[in-house]
Formats: C-alpha cells, sequence, structure tokens
C-alpha cells in the first residue's frame, strides 16, 4: 500500500500523520506542547525546542503504524497563511524534519500552509462536496473568513484585534483555568447562562473581540459574574459574532455554505449554539462542521493535500 506522510508543527501542538493512496487516513499522532499552568501561551524559541524534541518520537509511531507500506511523498505546513510574508518559526521544525526524510527515501516533498491544511482536514466526512464555500478558520492564532474556490483561498475578513482561540485562552486563564483553556471553559459554559452581556462589535465581514474581553475580564475581577456565567457569556458571544459574519460574508459573496475549521470550532457547545442558532432564526446558510479530532491542529490534511499533489505529478 502506496502512502503519503504529513507534518504539521504549530504553536501548541505537533502532529505527524498519513494517509492511504485512495485517501484513508491511516495515523494520526499528536502531541501537545506543554505551556506551565498560568501562562497564556510559549515564546516560538521554546514552541520550536518542543518540536523538535516531540518529533523523533512521533515520527517512529506513525511509521510503526504504516508497516507494510510504501511511503510515496510527504508533505508539510511551512508557513501559517498561504500569503507572501506569512512565517513562524516554529513550522520550521516540521519542513527540516520532513524534507530530510524525503530526502533519505528519496521521494518528493511538498509545502503547504498551516491554514490550508486546516481546512482541507475539515472537509473530511463533513458533509461538503465540491464547489465554492465559505471557511470560517477559528483558532489562538486566526480568526479569518475566507472564500474557498477551486481550491484557492481568499480572505475576505475576520477578527481585526483579537482571535477566538485568544479570548478564550484568556478568559480561562484569568478563571484559573490550564492553557489552552478551551475544554475546560466549554465545561464551565456548559454549567452556565449567558445573558448577552457581551454586545457584537461587527464592521462590514470584520468583527472585533477585544472589547468584550476587557469587559469580561472586569466582570470576573470584580466577582460581578460566576464563573460559570462568564464562561457561557464567552461561548455566545462567539456563536452571535460568527453567524453574524457568515451572513455578512454570504451577502456579499452569495455563498451561503459555510465550513467551520480550526481548534475552537472543535466545541461541541459552540455548534450547538450555532445549530439552534440558524435554525431558530431561519438564517440562510448552510453550516457544516470537522470531526472534532481534526477540527484542532493536526497533520491529516496536510497528508491529504500532498496526496493530492503527488497524484497530480502522476496524471
Amino acid at each position: 500500500m502506496r502512502a503519503v506522510l504529513g507534518f504539521d508543527t504549530s504553536c501548541y501542538t505537533t502532529s505527524v500523520a498519513a494517509v492511504s493512496w485512495t485517501g484513508e487516513i491511516l495515523t494520526s499522532r499528536r502531541r501537545l506542547l506543554r505551556v506551565p499552568l498560568g501562562e497564556r501561551g510559549l515564546q516560538q524559541s521554546e514552541g520550536l525546542f518542543q518540536h523538535v524534541t516531540a518529533l523523533p518520537e512521533l515520527v517512529q509511531e506513525a511509521l510503526r503504524d504504516l508497516s507494510g507500506c510504501e511511503v510515496a511523498a510527504i508533505c508539510a505546513s511551512t508557513r501559517p497563511r498561504p500569503a507572501e510574508a506569512s512565517y513562524m518559526p516554529v513550522f520550521k521544525a516540521g519542513e527540516s524534519h520532513a524534507r530530510a526524510a524525503a530526502s533519505l527515501l528519496r521521494v518528493p516533498f511538498f509545502s503547504v500552509s498551516h491554514q490550508e491544511g486546516h481546512i482541507r482536514a475539515a472537509r473530511v466526512d463533513s458533509g461538503l462536496d465540491g464547489g465554492e464555500f465559505l471557511a470560517l478558520h477559528l483558532s489562538g492564532g486566526t480568526t479569518e473568513l475566507l472564500c474557498v474556490r477551486d481550491g484557492a483561498l481568499s480572505l475576505l475578513g475576520g477578527s481585526t484585534d483579537l482571535h477566538a482561540g485568544q479570548l478564550v485562552d484568556r478568559v480561562g486563564v484569568r478563571l484559573g483555568l490550564p492553557f489552552p483553556a478551551g475544554p475546560a471553559l466549554e465545561r464551565l459554559a456548559m454549567q452556565g447562562q449567558s445573558c448577552e452581556r457581551l454586545g457584537v462589535s461587527m464592521r462590514g465581514v470584520n468583527c472585533s473581540l477585544s472589547g468584550a474581553e476587557t469587559k469580561i475580564l472586569r466582570l470576573i475581577d470584580a466577582g460581578a459574574v460566576s464563573p460559570q456565567d462568564a464562561a457561557a457569556e464567552v461561548f455566545s458571544l462567539l456563536a452571535r459574532s460568527i453567524l453574524r459574519m457568515l451572513a455578512a460574508a454570504a451577502e456579499q459573496t452569495g455563498v451561503r455554505r459555510a465550513l467551520l475549521a480550526g481548534g475552537v470550532a472543535s466545541s461541541a457547545h459552540l455548534r450547538a449554539l450555532l445549530t439552534e442558532r440558524v435554525r431558530r432564526r431561519r438564517l440562510n446558510l448552510e453550516l457544516y462542521f470537522a470531526r472534532p479530532e481534526l477540527a484542532g491542529d493536526n497533520a491529516v490534511g496536510v497528508a491529504l493535500l500532498g496526496l493530492e499533489m503527488r497524484r497530480e505529478t502522476e496524471a
């Protein structure tokens, strides 16, 4: 069996994956980077060090899963976005390992962006077929709204300040939760209730989240809101902001199918809020969601893109 190997070394996750020539996911190995309790992130140098330390073991695990397979190509995410000046040092860890492995195995090496990998992975089992669609990439490092046509991404808008994941993490850390705070904050939110204390701030297809952050942190520090209700307010704000962005983009482009990708989009609670709000308000939007395990950082999408590029070389 022929396989294509993918590498992704993002700001907070080391990932190695492989897919078969028919697109079946053969293995997906991930390891979260370690962030000290109370901290809101890592410096790039520390992230790079942790990736370099973790990759040899992850590659060994992946290769054990691929016993008997022939590696036909290797692909790595080498930058955050498919843009000219997009760069982060952490991606050099995966790129260097992937290039070295491709040279040793004498197979082609392909390069994609982290964002392209996210969107490709999100399409797996999402129900979204071909054609154009909107893609909303929600994570700690990105809140961007894109239009996808024939595989090409065009940026429509996004957050003008904080990213969705940053808001989640900053509120979570203020509440004493470990970083990244998404899963723990989600559990709190499901126990709380939102009164929509945080107003949506929009300009066209762009949103702003910094004002909401200031307000909710002030309420938390003053003891004016319980941790559960504070978490519920954050998720309510995100749901309302997301739908306002998608509605504005649909009006602008005429495209009403939207795929949600990124770590924040893996939240079952957020998905439920979005789905219910679309139904209740009868919004003319079709929402598609990634499999939870493929919404956050992973190398599956990178491997699938590598497979598609490898196939093209043999066409």
